[in-house]
């Protein structure tokens, strides 16, 4: 029973953290591209370069990880189910 309870909690957590990252939901891919341009500019501001910082991940790149979170969550969540059925 315990794998099962795991696998749902993981499962559940995953495919709401991961849906909301692919839908935007608040901004949350908007967000996420904002932190890691920041994180870029200041770890270029560490080593002295003041120049712009580079473009790593787009918002798109963040939905999609999020969709793949979220599909992934989904197939453990009914591996959890399967799991608790038998």
């Amino acid at each position: 029973m315990s794998l099962a309870f795991f696998l749902l909690a993981f499962g559940g957590i995953s495919l709401v953290a991961g849906g909301a990252l692919a839908l935007n939901v608040r901004g949350a891919a908007d967000a996420m591209e904002r932190y890691a341009a920041a994180n870029a500019e200041l770890a270029m501001h560490s080593r002295g370069e003041l120049g712009p910082p580079k473009r790593v991940m787009s918002k798109q790149v963040y939905r999609f990880l999020g969709t793949v979170v979220a599909l992934a969550g989904l197939v453990l969540t009914l591996g959890g189910l399967l799991e608790l059925a038998a």
